[in-house]
Order: C-alpha cells, then sequence, then structure tokens
C-alpha cells in the first residue's frame, strides 16, 4: 500500500473511531482526540477529574468500539497487588495429585479501566509498574507476558478525599498522557440531560479490531520525525531540568525535578500520530506544541513555593513553549 493510501486509511480508522465515540459522549473533543492519540501511539492515559464528567464512560465506549479484550479493576483502599496481578492457587488434578496453578488476575486483558486509581494504597498502585512498561507480569518467579496492545486507562480524583493517595512518581511518569476532564458548556450539558433522562439508549459498533489497530500502531512508528524537530523536543524538555544551563528561569523557580526522556519519547510519538490525523507523512514543530501539555503536566514535580503561590504544571509548561524557540539557531544567537 502507497504511503498516500495509508495515511487516508489511517485517518477513515480514526474518524470512525471519533464518530462512534461522539455518539455517547459528549463534547470533551481535545480528551477523546488525546485518548485516541495515546492509543494510537501504544500508550497509557490518566484521565483526571472531579466525579461525573464522563471520564469512565470514556472508556467503557472505547471498549465497545474496539473489538479488544477488557476489564475493569475498581481501586479501592483494601486492594492488594494480587488482585490485580493475579496468584498461585492450589489446584486438585483428575489423578488426584495437587498442585499450584496460576490464577491469572484482570491485567490480563487488551485495555484496562484502572477506575479511580489514586484510592488504592502505594503498594497497590505499584503492581502496575511492570505492567505498564515491560507488558508482563512476574509472579511466582515466572514472567507471563501481556497480550499485545496492553493499554492502561486510569481515572483519578483531583478533590483531596479521606482515603486517597498520590500516585508514585515512577508510575505517573508511565502514562503517556495526563488529560484533564473540564465541566461541559451549557448547550452540552443540556445535550447530556436529553441523552440520559429520556430513555434514549445509543449503541456503538466496533470499529476497531485487534490485527487493524496493531498495523495502524506500527504506522506510528514509521512517520518521519526532522532532525531540527527532534532537536525541538529535546530543548523543551532538557528546558525542564532545573540547576542545568538549559533550563528556564521558571523551571528554577518553581521545580524540584524535570522531566524525565519518557517525556521527549511521548512528544515525537504524539507529534506522529497527530501528524496522521491531520494527513500528514511528517511531525512538525506545532505537533509537538500540541501535545507538550498532556505529555509533560505529569512529570514536572513541583517545588514547595509553586505550591504555595498556586503555580501549575501547565503554566510551566506553557511557559516553556514561549522561552524556548522553535530554531536552535535562535536560541544560540
Amino acid at each position: 500500500m502507497k504511503t498516500e493510501e495509508q495515511i487516508a486509511a489511517f485517518r477513515q480508522s480514526y474518524t470512525a473511531l471519533r464518530g462512534e465515540i461522539a455518539k455517547v459522549i459528549v463534547g470533551h473533543d481535545a480528551i477523546v482526540e488525546g485518548t485516541l492519540i495515546a492509543l494510537l501511539a501504544g500508550g497509557h492515559v490518566l484521565l483526571e477529574g472531579v466525579p461525573g464528567l464522563g471520564k469512565t464512560l470514556l472508556v467503557r465506549t472505547l471498549s465497545e468500539v474496539l473489538d479488544l479484550s477488557f476489564n475493569r479493576i475498581q481501586f479501592t483502599p483494601d486492594l492488594m497487588p494480587a488482585d490485580i496481578l493475579g496468584t498461585n492457587i492450589v489446584m486438585e488434578s483428575p489423578g488426584g495429585r495437587r498442585e499450584f496453578q496460576f490464577q491469572k488476575g484482570p491485567i490480563f486483558a487488551h485495555l484496562i479501566l484502572a477506575d479511580e486509581i489514586n484510592r488504592a494504597t502505594p503498594k497497590t498502585q505499584s503492581a502496575l509498574l511492570e505492567a505498564m512498561q515491560e507488558h508482563s507480569v512476574t509472579a511466582g518467579g515466572e514472567i507471563r507476558r501481556l497480550s499485545e496492545p496492553f493499554f492502561v486507562m486510569a481515572t483519578q480524583n483531583p478533590i483531596d478525599q479521606e482515603g486517597t493517595y498520590p500516585l508514585p512518581e515512577a508510575q505517573l511518569d508511565r502514562f503517556f498522557f495526563k488529560l484533564l476532564v473540564g465541566y461541559p458548556s451549557g448547550a452540552e450539558l443540556t445535550e447530556v440531560l436529553t441523552r440520559t433522562t429520556e430513555g434514549i439508549r445509543t449503541e456503538v459498533a466496533k470499529t476497531l479490531n485487534r490485527e487493524r489497530l496493531l498495523e495502524l500502531m506500527a504506522l506510528v512508528r514509521q512517520v518521519p520525525v526532522a532532525s531540527h524537530v527532534k532537536d525541538y523536543a529535546v530543548r523543551l524538555v532538557m528546558a525542564s531540568h532545573t540547576r542545568t544551563d538549559a533550563a528556564v528561569p521558571i523551571a528554577n523557580q518553581y521545580l524540584r525535578f524535570g522531566s524525565s526522556p519518557r517525556g521527549a519519547q511521548t512528544l515525537l510519538l504524539g507529534a506522529k500520530v497527530r501528524a496522521l490525523i491531520q494527513g500528514r507523512f511528517n511531525a512538525s514543530y506545532d505537533d509537538i506544541q500540541a501535545v507538550a501539555p498532556a505529555a509533560l503536566r505529569h512529570r514536572l514535580i513541583l517545588n514547595f513555593e509553586a505550591e504555595a503561590e498556586g503555580i501549575t504544571t501547565d503554566h510551566i509548561v506553557g511557559h516553556i513553549l514561549k522561552e524556548v524557540p522553535r530554531d536552535a539557531v535562535a536560541q544560540n544567537a
């Protein structure tokens, strides 16, 4: 298949996904787009928002339009790692012998909804680290591979409540995007009420199967990124590294730690998907800038001064995008 045909087929699949999701989800266009970009790039997504904004509904709808296996894990303070990963149990064979057999946990699916992930203890949250990074589970001294593709779509409530725990930085870094789900507009809220209070039931169709999704994900990796665009992504990440020559002033003032290398990887992969969505087979500066907030906001660690003054990581990312020129020559001039 020629490149032009591949791009057209990619856009057609993406449009079909958006269309099916829109049958259920009202508004939240940026959130849906961000979720699909992460999905097509092979990354995990953290959706943050107050209760009742449709975070869980979005992930459930996504599971319905994708012909993939799906499991939902409701995170609670008493949830244990074995409840997620699985455990060895004693089984009796037909001959009467007893032996240990591994009982797979709900993590063994293509799409995982980690609902209210910040309600589980850090020990339980950390059970996802290996699965999210290496797509494998180690239990009973044996490494078990997860079936590809593997995605974790997590939701969390930003409101401080009893029984919630902050996600470990190591786990946050494994999320491709962190998307902030906001309130709907008046018109969108009216449409939500119409759909949910008048007995209207919407059915969605399976749009992508496993094989086709893997093909789209492979195409994303083939999108070229020019050296100057790649350099721009590197300079954005380096600008967040405090107490270095590349750091911008606001990073030195308000950050304890900057983005990890995964931030740069996310910038490039997200830019590649966005380029294909728009019908291009090359990533641009604009693509990098468009995905930067979702890619970097959860990878910057604020210091006490920032928290005391109400400075957010989005505020810092915005300054980095303004202060780091696209052209490295301009920066060195």
